[in-house]
């Protein structure tokens, strides 16, 4: 089944019920039209031939203005990308006609989270996104106003409420061991090392793209997990998220008995997830949940996490 239709069905599934808690019992099922006053008002915003997706929950896809939203385009949907795919970012007008309005291109994108596209927390014009430049990820961050474009070194996995700071992890790493999360096109350099020490979380300033890396897998790996160390575990990081004061962030560390060369090596399961929360510099680790099964969360306020 493809994504499109399956959202057509579990939707329709949806509105069923929820019609019923306002009295409407009577509709055939899968017919929601009778719902459509019930449900929150929607309308599409793109239209085909080509494909359009934003990206990961957790992202700011709408300007301060609730003008603009951001969207990525595509030729094509059903397969898994490959180095050779190019999308386009962009944003519609929805004062306007809903006119697409083309920003830029990315060669660092998957299904699952789209290129970072996202608004610059505390800008009322600056958009970024991550691309892929010779033979490395980066960042590209775009002006609407201005059309200026700068690239900023690293690529950015979520960015600080106020806009100074990205907190990010490597892609190519989380492509070897989790292929989809990661990006194709840049192979991991630490391909045959467990728990290497140059590769983890890295802090880069949004001004000036400095950046340094604050937490490795090295030090992740010999944080205990039921008494014992992960450095013989294939080692990585993923879904990184800053708190709404910008001064934690959280992330989950994941590991694997088998590495990518390995034989049953599988690619939708068989890791363990630790959840952890952090100084923006990386310092007071802390272990929030254990359990190795934590997913999907999101900052509450400063203090609170819901996953």
């Amino acid at each position: 089944m493809r994504r499109r239709d399956f959202f057509l069905t579990a939707g329709a599934g949806v509105a069923a019920p929820m019609a019923s808690l306002f009295g409407q019992t009577d509709a055939p099922d899968g017919d929601i039209s009778k719902y459509s006053e019930a449900l929150v008002p929607a309308r599409a915003i793109t239209k085909g031939p080509k494909f359009h997706w934003f990206g990961y929950y957790d992202k700011l896809e709408i300007d301060p203005t609730n003008r603009f939203v951001l969207s990525n385009q595509v030729d094509f949907e059903g397969r898994t990308p490959t180095a050779e795919d190019r999308i386009r970012v962009g944003m519609v007008d929805i004062e306007n006609g809903d006119e697409w309005i083309e920003l830029g291109k990315s060669d660092a994108w998957g299904w699952q989270q789209g290129c970072m596209l996202q608004w610059r927390p505390g800008s009322t014009s600056e958009v970024i996104w991550n691309d892929r430049e010779d033979g490395r990820y980066v960042s590209r961050i775009k002006d609407i106003k201005t059309g200026n474009t700068r690239t900023l070194p690293r690529p950015i996995y979520a960015l600080s409420a106020d806009g100074k700071w990205a907190v990010t992890a490597d892609f190519a790493r989380i492509q070897a061991l989790r292929p989809g999360y990661g990006y194709q096109g840049v192979a991991d350099p630490f391909r045959k090392v467990k728990a290497p020490a140059d590769s983890g979380i890295w802090r880069m300033d949004m001004d000036t793209g400095e950046s340094e890396l604050i937490v490795s897998l090295a030090a992740l790996s010999e944080i205990p997990y039921q008494g014992k160390s992960l450095a013989d575990q294939w080692n990585y990081v993923n879904h990184l998220l800053v708190s709404p004061d910008s001064k934690r962030f959280i992330f989950l560390h994941r590991w694997r008995a088998k590495g990518p060369d390995d034989s049953g090596f599988a690619v939708n399961n068989g890791f363990v997830t630790r959840m952890f929360t952090a100084n923006l510099d990386g310092s007071d680790l802390h272990i929030l949940d254990p359990s190795g099964y934590t997913s999907h969360f999101i900052w509450r306020d400063p203090n609170h996490v819901c996953a």
